[in-house]
């Protein structure tokens, strides 16, 4: 991973991994048990299995190798709660996550607060290595915080399939706003960096910095709104072949896709799932749970294009971080996209380059070189961070990926073009 050349002191370290723990209990905290075992389909994941996996985390790569006699609560929690890491051992199979009642929501939070006190005892203790150990918990914190926004949303999808439609979150209805005008700015282009640049923490995909040539370009002011998004479906975009790539049309018409994911009709109304239960579209809020190919018909439709991954870092880069991103334990944030003109958070936005590795990109040996690496094939970047995205985690240049057609995240889009 690229983690800092100067890795956070020890202090700060513990700081970052004492907060991150209480967001992800926190986060818990209003779910009953069944609720905690939902896994409704291979994407997702239960919201216990994502407490105990993001725990194995620091057990697995800082605990095991560098505590002499390290006991875990249960040796069979490696083969449980490992994802992906092959070499890090064999692991049960992701789509039978649910099937797991045992061990049960106690236990993993007795698992949690072993692996606590054992890392704050690491840390207290450290000497020699503690520059390498505080990367490895930074690393572990940014994992966690990766996996706080699969929790929600994950949660979310498996709620959905519940005829009773539960609130996660108080229904809070969305304030009455007016229609933001769709405006774009132009950027000139020509040969630019991007990538990190060493400085602070990003993952490894993110780098080396490398130079791109730009064409000159203009961005969207502000995401496709609900609003555009029911012009789109009022005009038949979702049966217009002119607008589709062929594989994404086949994939609507195969999935019966008519509207964004959780849409339904209602006494002339649109009506969407959150997670404050059922309410009726916010039609200036961003567009959510579409997928890369609706996003890219829309775009076609709107006489525009989506933009790269570069265009989009180039036009943001000196935009603050900020804005609806989730926020901090005790204090989650609104978990909805909102109506406004920010870059940063609200919904992840496609673009149209693969998530693919930069040049020189070289993966770090060892199990954590599977973080990133093996997914460059057959994704989509995106770009921007969502209303799910704990704002601590943001950076110009974090790219995530999902496959084309893919919906259960907080999914949207931005428009671009090329400019004269």
């Amino acid at each position: 991973m690229n983690v800092a050349p100067k890795p956070l002191p020890r202090s700060a370290a513990m700081d970052l991994f004492t907060s991150t723990r209480a967001r992800s209990q926190a986060l818990a905290a209003p779910l009953c048990p069944e609720d905690m075992m939902l896994q409704s389909m291979e994407d997702a994941s239960p919201v216990k299995w994502h407490l105990a996996h993001t725990t194995w985390f620091f057990e697995e790569f800082i605990l095991k190798p560098r505590v002499r006699n390290y006991a875990s609560p249960d040796d069979r929690f490696a083969f449980l709660f490992n994802s992906y890491y092959t070499q890090a051992g064999p692991r049960h199979a992701r789509d039978r996550r649910g099937l797991v009642s045992r061990p049960d929501g106690e236990a993993v939070r007795d698992y949690r607060a072993h692996v606590e006190d054992s890392l704050a005892s690491l840390m207290s203790a450290a000497r020699d290595d503690s520059d390498d150990i505080a990367a490895l918990v930074e690393l572990g914190c940014h994992h966690e915080m990766q996996h706080q926004e699969l929790l929600v949303t994950d949660l979310l999808h498996g709620l959905s399939f519940n005829p009773l439609l539960p609130a996660y979150k108080d229904p809070e209805p969305l304030p009455v706003t007016s229609e933001v005008p769709l405006t774009f700015t132009r950027h000139d282009g020509g040969l630019v960096e991007i990538g990190h640049d060493g400085q602070g923490f990003a993952y490894d995909c993110e780098g080396p910095r490398h130079k791109v040539w730009l064409d000159p370009f203009d961005i969207a002011d502000r995401p496709v709104t609900n609003r555009d998004w029911i012009e789109f479906m009022e005009d038949g975009g979702y049966g217009d072949t002119r607008h589709w790539l062929m594989e994404g049309h086949a994939v609507a018409t195969r999935e019966g896709w008519e509207h964004p994911l959780y849409w339904w009709r209602q006494d002339d109304e649109w009506w969407t799932y959150t997670l404050r239960g059922p309410q009726p579209v916010a039609l200036d809020a961003p567009v959510v749970h579409v997928s890369y190919y609706e996003a890219d018909a829309f775009a076609r439709w709107a006489g525009r294009r989506l933009p790269t991954e570069a265009e989009h870092e180039v036009a943001f880069r000196t935009a603050p971080i900020g804005g609806n991103l989730m926020g901090e334990a005790g204090a989650i944030g609104a978990l909805r996209p909102l109506p406004g003109k920010g870059v940063w958070g609200d919904v992840w936005e496609w673009t149209a380059s693969d998530f693919a590795p930069y040049p020189g990109f070289r993966p770090p040996e060892g199990a954590l070189g599977e973080y990133n690496g093996k997914f460059m094939v057959n994704q989509r970047v995106l770009r921007g961070g969502s209303c799910a995205t704990p704002k601590k985690q943001m950076r110009t240049t974090y790219r995530t990926f999902f496959y084309p057609h893919q919906r259960w995240q907080m999914l949207g889009l931005r428009l671009a073009g090329d400019a004269a």
